[in-house]
């Protein structure tokens, strides 16, 4: 049997749950690209990816490397499971190619502020380009537990036909072809999360957070419509699905990142004790700016990022959103 050749270029806890579920069916060989010699060879070692997935093991048709040259070469699709800010360094590696690219990444970029779909843009044409996204914790994926994600491309039977290769019956994928709605809402969640997580680290209740998630989803439906999103996605996987699981979810990087921020950590030490990329910090910075750019107000997100920059206290920042005038909801 002749096996579909799929790349992953990122083994993080994503990236290696992902290939899992691409390798399930047993009819194509993933190849998983790593940064890191020692990560390759501490994992062909244990058979596992004791780093970010301990005690789940890799099947024979995982096979892991650094040679990222080898992993990109003559395959049927790419999924890009790396943090947004490595995408100038891989991208342009896959500009020749003809394959499907698909984005597992969630940000917006701190400085250019262009979404996923357009870090990709910049080096592939959009007729290859799709979006993974929704409320997934990489290790009950790899698990084999239920999940429900959302694949977005500009044409329907592009998405549907890219949807194809994760063929798991435990991963269900729903299509959308509102690309800018699925990118921003993978994107913003994330910094929502972080103000969520604040609430739980202050010690607030679950009023606090409830009134996180529900404004933090207007604020996120406003700023998608301003960059051409439509809301109505918004409401679906890759939006409140994604919110939820993340502002509430103990795995959630980034809720745990903003519960030690708010515990009087360092953003530094907060980092280190996540040990993985926490890509709200960035996403809260490009969204600041974003709305400035655009002359819309997000007050809690806009918030969420000057706390991490040292210009507000929490404190002070609870005391700006509560007093803020009554209005219609």
């Amino acid at each position: 049997m002749n096996r579909e050749q799929v790349c992953v270029l990122g083994a993080g806890s994503w990236g290696t749950a992902l290939a899992l579920v691409l390798a399930r069916s047993g009819r194509r060989q993933v190849r998983l690209f790593t940064r890191n010699a020692e990560h390759v060879a501490a994992i062909h070692e244990s058979g596992e990816n004791s780093r970010f997935l301990p005690g789940i093991a890799l099947p024979e048709n995982i096979r892991v490397s650094c040679d990222v040259d080898q992993a990109i070469r003559d395959v049927d699709a790419c999924i890009y499971a790396l943090p947004c800010a490595a995408v100038d360094d891989y991208l342009p590696l896959l500009a020749g190619a003809d394959y499907p690219v698909i984005a597992a990444c969630k940000g917006l970029h701190p400085d250019s502020l262009i979404r996923t779909d357009e870090m990709l843009a910049q080096y592939i044409d959009r007729s290859r380009i799709a979006i993974l996204s929704g409320p997934s914790f990489a290790v009950e994926v790899a698990r084999n537990q239920p999940t429900a994600i959302t694949m977005a491309a500009e044409n329907l039977e592009f998405a549907a036909a890219v949807a194809r290769f994760f063929d798991d019956t435990n991963f269900r994928i729903y299509l959308s072809d509102d690309v800018v709605g699925v990118a921003m809402g993978g994107a913003l969640k994330n910094v929502i999360a972080i103000a969520a997580g604040m609430a739980d680290g202050l010690g607030f209740g679950h009023n606090s957070v409830a009134a996180a998630v529900t404004r933090g989803l207007a604020e996120m439906a406003r700023l998608t419509e301003a960059c051409g999103g439509r809301s109505d996605t918004l409401m679906g996987l890759s939006g409140l699905g994604d919110l939820v699981l993340t502002c509430t979810g103990s795995l959630s990087r980034n809720r745990r990142f903003g519960m030690a921020v708010a515990q009087g950590k360092s953003l530094d030490m907060a980092k280190a004790e996540i040990g993985q990329v926490v890509e709200g910090v960035r996403t809260a910075m490009a969204v600041d700016h974003l709305a400035g750019k655009l002359a819309i107000e997000l007050p809690l997100m806009q918030s969420v990022h000057r706390i991490l920059i040292g210009e507000l206290n929490i404190q002070d920042a609870l005391v700006q959103l509560m007093a803020r005038p009554e209005k219609p909801e």
